[in-house]
């Protein structure tokens, strides 16, 4: 079955970004699609250090739900990330689990399909969706895209049910992923994932 896991990244039980992500989750069961949620904003999480320790033992040195994550992810087809816009980026938060759990995890992530959805009272949406797809297209994963920018409006919570339009965009967005994924997989069924290069790091300070 396909598989994907959801991160929502804003603190709040029951907001607009859990109303936003409920619309995709509706249209990932109706599809067949198994879905994960797992709440990333309400938990105590650090950033990075640039230890290194992650290279040399395969998991971050910070043993709590980045690790967790990781064998989570490594399973997905894919993987959704939403949050809260907070002066005009995502909540700090998710960020650092994102950082940890995109540098620490060394599994092939070619062709897992990223989808980003942000949540914002009036402005710093379009940022904050920028922000998230740079995990992805790091990582040689499709942007699932939709009918507009991945995002729906909203303050308060229950204000999100207002934004019809973001609503709608939400269902795209699911209803793309969905085929994505599924046509990702017959792709690797008949053609295998694309050859890689070998890394050619290329450092401007000598």
């Amino acid at each position: 079955m396909t598989k994907v896991l959801i991160m929502n990244g804003s603190p709040r039980v029951g907001g607009n970004t859990s109303r936003a992500l409920k619309e995709m989750i509706d249209i990932f069961s109706s599809e067949g699609v198994d879905t994960e949620v797992i709440p990333i904003g309400n938990k105590d999480i650090r950033g990075c250090i640039a230890c290194g320790y992650c290279h040399k033992e395969g998991k971050c040195v910070f043993d709590d739900i980045v690790n967790e994550l990781a064998s989570k992810f490594e399973k997905a087809d894919g993987l959704v990330i939403g949050s809260p816009v907070y002066f005009a980026s995502a909540n700090a938060t998710l960020i650092a689990c994102l950082d940890r759990l995109f540098y620490s995890t060394d599994f092939d992530k070619t062709m897992k399909v990223g989808a980003s959805v942000v949540v914002a009272r009036r402005g710093g949406a379009s940022a904050t969706f920028d922000e998230l797809n740079k995990y992805f297209t790091i990582s040689g994963m499709p942007v699932a895209s939709s009918q507009y920018w991945n995002g729906v409006h909203g303050r308060e919570k229950g204000e999100a049910d207002q934004d019809l339009e973001g609503l709608q965009t939400m269902r795209t967005l699911a209803r793309n992923m969905t085929f994505l994924m599924k046509s990702i997989a017959l792709g690797k069924e008949k053609y295998g994932l694309p050859k890689k290069e070998e890394w050619q790091p290329t450092h401007f300070i000598r």
